[in-house]
């Protein structure tokens, strides 16, 4: 290969004398114009960009002897038969770039990019956004899925307009909050088991059953181990879980004991039993966003607090919208 002597050593890529070098995307291109308009200086008055002949001819040499190839006769032009293999394969790649470009350009990008939990966007964004449609019938949405801190770096790095996740302590830095709803903490228990309360799951000190559970940077595990320090028990977790319904499936296996949020549609099955934690601070749920709120994400906002006071009317935030600017 060019530049590598005898005297020098190998590359780290090169065993065996042999090196596996990655050809030159940009000579590929090169190449390609030139097998197309049938020669150097044909091809330099038909590039989409500004390139002297002399430059053409020396990157097209680069390219044949990092082949090992002849690609193609000057005088008359035409290509070799490596020549012709090499178009052969790039050419369809090249043919249809500008074709895909002004596709992937005309594609309407989302509107508002919400981020929250499987459980949000499954189960009750759905309704919220049926509402929005009727005064934005043409209503485009990137939906992301993840855990908090996830969740909380797309946020900051403007990757999506919302954030509906719980809250851990004060609202980032430079973000609007809207506070929408606190659902208490509960203990899930196989129906099968002799436990009637949550305090009798500790009564003796560290329970014996697996905790499942959240990972421990999601608000739900973190509140529930806080309260646990406070009572003097230990009790790691034992099944880190995905989402708060995969917890109840594996409480309901018979896999150990979870730890949920008191939401019917997420906890309820005919085989767990839900026990309340009275004394354990509750989760609060809340809407994160930069700025002054565009008229979409306004409306967007506004549906969830009413969606949000029609689900858990007990439990739902006084804050309004307005109390958020």
């Amino acid at each position: 290969m060019r530049g590598w002597g005898p005297e020098r050593a190998l590359p780290p890529e090169c065993t065996g004398g042999q090196c596996a070098r990655t050809v030159n995307i940009h000579h590929l291109e090169l190449f390609y114009y030139v097998a197309r308009h049938g020669g150097i200086s044909a091809a330099v008055r038909q590039m989409p960009y500004g390139i002297q002949q002399p430059a053409v001819s020396a990157q097209i040499l680069l390219l044949e002897e990092d082949l090992g190839v002849k690609l193609f006769v000057r005088q008359p032009f035409r290509l070799t038969a490596e020549g012709q293999e090499l178009l052969a394969f790039v050419r369809p790649f090249f043919d249809n770039l500008d074709a895909v470009g002004v596709r992937l350009r005309r594609r309407p990008a989302p509107q508002l990019r919400i981020g929250a939990s499987e459980t949000v966007l499954r189960g009750h964004l759905p309704v919220v956004i049926q509402r929005v449609r009727q005064g934005h019938p043409d209503l485009r949405l990137g939906l992301r899925s993840g855990f908090q801190p996830e969740i909380e770096t797309w946020l900051e790095n403007r990757e999506i307009e919302l954030a509906l996740i719980p809250l851990r302590g004060k609202p980032p830095a430079r973000t609007r909050c809207l506070r929408l709803v606190r659902l208490p903490l509960v203990l899930l228990v196989h129906r099968k088991t002799r436990f009637k309360s949550a305090a009798e799951v500790w009564a003796r000190g560290t329970p014996a059953q697996p905790l499942i559970g959240l990972p421990l940077t999601e608000s739900i595990s973190l509140l529930f181990q806080k309260g646990l320090r406070r009572l003097g028990v230990a009790w790691p977790l034992a099944i880190e879980a995905s989402s708060m319904e995969l917890i109840t499936q594996y409480v309901a296996n018979g896999e150990g004991i979870g730890v949920n949020i008191g939401m019917p549609a997420v906890v309820r099955h005919p085989d767990v039993r839900v026990l309340p934690l009275d004394g354990f601070e509750p989760v609060e749920l809340v809407a994160l966003w930069h700025g002054e709120p565009t008229p979409l994400l306004r409306a967007v906002l506004e549906e969830i607090q009413r969606y949000v006071g029609e689900s858990w009317p007990e439990a739902a935030s006084a804050d309004r919208l307005a109390a958020a600017r």
